[in-house]
C-alpha cells in the first residue's frame, strides 16, 4: 500500500480514555465538573487580581497571566473530548488536530514559563527585598511574559513542523483522548528517528532549562532563610509554599506520565496518567493559590461586599 501524505489525511480518530460505552456519561461527566471548576476558579483570581488595586503587584500578575494560560491550556484538550463523547464521534479534523498541537505546547510550555518567572520573582522579592520594586518594575514584568509567549510559540511551531512531515500507511487511530505528536509517531510509515531526536532535545530545551532555573532559585532562597528569623522565615514560606506546590505538581505530573510511559507498553495508560498534568493541575491551582493566601481571600471579598 502505498504511504499517505498527512496533508490528504482528512481526520484523525482520538479514541479516548476507554471505548466501553457504559463508562461515557461517568467521563463525560467527570471531566465536565474538572472543566468547570478550572476554568471558574482561575478566572475568579484572575477577576481578583483586575479588580483589587492591592494585588497590582508583579507577583499578582504573573499569577494572572498563570490563570489565564491554565485556562487555555486546560481548553485545548478537554472541549473537544466532551463533544467527542456526547456526539459519539471520536473523529477530528486535519486542521482540528493541527490546531490542537499548536495550543497545547503553546500553553503548555508557557505554564511552564510562567512557572520560572514566579521563581525569580520570589527570588528577588527575597534577596533583594529593599531594590525588589526596582528590579521588577512594570516595564520587565511585561517582557518577561512577553518573551516566555514568543519562546512557547517558537516550540509549537517546531512541534507543528514535525508531525506535518509525517507520511501514514493506514488510517490513524490515536489511543489518547487529545492529539500528542509522540503517539503519531508510532503510526507514521516514514522514517520518524529525527523526530524523535528533536521531540527529545526540546523537551529537554523547553523542560529542563525552567527546571534547572527553579531548583537554582529556590537553592539560594533555602540558603537566605537559614540566617532569618523564625518569623521572617514563616513570612518567606508562605509566600513560597503555595508556587513550590504548584510546580512539583506540573512537573512532577509531566515527568510521571513520560516515564510511566517509558516503562509500560499500554499507550492508554499513558493517556490515563496525562489527565494528572493537563486536567487536574490547572483544576487545583486556583485551589492552590487562594486557600493560603490572604490577598487573595480579602479581594474576593471586597468583590462580594460591593455586589451585596
Amino acid at each position: 500500500m502505498e504511504p499517505q501524505n498527512l496533508t490528504v489525511i482528512s481526520e484523525f480518530l482520538l479514541l479516548g480514555l476507554s471505548e466501553d460505552p457504559k463508562l461515557q456519561p461517568l467521563l463525560f461527566g467527570l471531566f465536565l465538573t474538572m472543566y468547570l471548576i478550572s476554568v471558574a476558579g482561575n478566572l475568579i483570581i484572575l477577576l481578583a487580581v483586575i479588580s483589587d488595586s492591592h494585588l497590582h503587584t508583579p507577583m499578582y500578575f504573573f499569577l494572572s497571566n498563570l490563570s489565564l494560560a491554565d485556562v487555555s491550556f486546560i481548553s485545548t484538550t478537554v472541549p473537544k473530548m466532551l463533544v467527542n463523547i456526547q456526539t459519539q464521534s471520536k473523529s477530528i479534523t486535519y486542521a482540528g488536530y493541527l490546531t490542537q498541537v499548536s495550543f497545547f505546547y503553546l500553553f503548555g510550555i508557557l505554564d511552564s514559563l510562567l512557572l520560572t518567572v514566579m521563581a525569580y520573582d520570589w527570588f528577588v522579592a527575597i534577596c533583594h527585598l529593599l531594590i525588589y520594586t526596582v528590579i521588577m518594575d512594570l516595564c520587565l514584568c511585561g517582557m518577561l511574559v512577553l518573551v516566555s509567549f514568543f519562546i512557547s510559540l517558537l516550540d509549537s511551531q517546531l512541534h507543528i513542523s514535525m508531525v506535518s512531515q509525517l507520511t501514514f500507511c493506514t488510517d490513524v487511530e490515536i489511543p489518547h483522548f487529545f492529539c500528542d505528536p509522540p503517539q503519531l509517531f508510532n503510526f507514521a510509515c516514514s522514517d520518524t528517528s529525527i523526530n524523535i531526536i528533536l521531540l527529545y532535545c526540546m523537551g529537554a530545551i523547553f523542560g529542563g532549562i525552567p527546571i534547572s532555573g527553579i531548583l537554582s532559585s529556590y537553592t539560594i532562597v533555602l540558603s537566605i532563610l537559614r540566617v532569618l528569623s523564625s518569623g521572617g522565615k514563616y513570612k518567606a514560606f508562605s509566600t513560597c509554599g503555595s508556587h513550590l506546590s504548584v510546580v512539583c505538581l506540573f512537573y512532577g505530573a509531566g515527568l510521571g506520565v513520560y516515564l510511566s510511559s517509558a516503562v509500560s507498553s499500554s499507550p492508554r495508560k499513558g493517556a490515563v496518567a496525562s489527565v494528572m498534568y493537563t486536567v487536574v493541575t490547572p483544576m487545583l491551582n486556583p485551589f492552590i493559590y487562594s486557600l493560603g493566601n490572604r490577598d487573595i481571600k480579602t479581594a474576593l471579598q471586597r468583590i462580594l461586599s460591593r455586589k451585596a
